[in-house]
């Protein structure tokens, strides 16, 4: 009766939430206490609850009971069920109280208040570099290690972020409708082909101010700086060596593999121009 009459005479004398059952609240006395008795056969992961330890075991038995009715995804949480048909149903819950954006997912949330509150609390344990997201720092890393994960599968190229492999798969999958009118290079992305532009006009925007040297793009402007701030992000994961260029990283790395450099790449790595 007490469902219905919303009475709940047992109460949490550590934060004083009521419960309607003696048995919730001894449940409940497990979030102060710590204690975790139903334990994991597997992998020995405890937990208070033991819906909750029946729900984990899905992660050994890949059981996904959820499945999406528009696109066939299976999930094996009710929760992740959830957020996942916001994708159909254009639902965001969750809004910026400072700028009124909406996202999806609290988490998302969580992520984008660090916009406003300029939290970085992901860093580089090699270069120092923090990051707003913990998958940004894991891309970041792959700078350091040369770890391409992503392969095209028509051309085999490596790429270390996801992103970046969807980006070229766009060349193998429409043909490139930007053009480059002096040498007939095709791109499918306007930003590349104005910097390719740039090349025949030897035009060069970014100058150095510690030395006045000008490149004709950022990257490479940023690149140069490395020799005067002596900035070696590019680290051999062998021998602790670093280096301005992954180039130059990639080179070295056939001192480890017994490799013989051929004599067009075993010349030291040029600066940028």
């Amino acid at each position: 009766m007490r469902v219905h009459t919303g009475e709940k005479p047992y109460m949490c004398h550590q934060c004083g939430k009521s419960f309607p059952r003696n048995a919730s609240l001894e449940i409940h006395m497990r979030t102060h206490t710590g204690e975790k008795p139903h334990i994991c056969p597997l992998c020995g992961m405890g937990f208070t609850h033991k819906g909750t330890l029946y729900i984990h075991m899905r992660v050994h038995t890949g059981e996904k009971p959820f499945e999406c009715g528009q696109c066939g995804k299976r999930f094996p949480h009710k929760a992740t069920f959830d957020i996942h048909m916001r994708i159909h149903t254009g639902e965001k819950p969750y809004t910026c109280q400072l700028c009124g954006k909406t996202v999806n997912r609290k988490g998302s949330l969580v992520v984008h208040m660090r916009v406003h509150t300029g939290e970085k609390p992901y860093t580089c344990q090699l270069y120092g570099k923090t990051m707003t997201q913990k998958g940004n720092l894991i891309a970041h890393m792959k700078v350091h290690t040369g770890e391409k994960p992503y392969t095209c599968n028509q051309c085999e190229k490596g790429f270390a972020r996801k992103e970046f492999l969807r980006k070229h798969i766009e060349i193998h999958s429409r043909e490139s409708c930007l053009i480059c009118h002096q040498c007939g290079r095709r791109f499918t992305d306007r930003e590349q082909l104005k910097k390719h532009v740039i090349t025949h006009i030897g035009q060069k925007p970014f100058m150095c101010h510690h030395c006045g040297k000008s490149c004709s793009r950022k990257a490479n402007l940023e690149t140069h700086m490395r020799i005067h701030t002596g900035e070696k992000p590019f680290t051999c994961q062998q021998c602790g060596k670093s280096f301005r260029q992954r180039t130059a990283l990639q080179i070295h790395k056939r001192v480890h593999t017994k490799e013989r450099p051929s004599h067009a790449s075993s010349v030291r790595v040029s600066h940028v121009k």
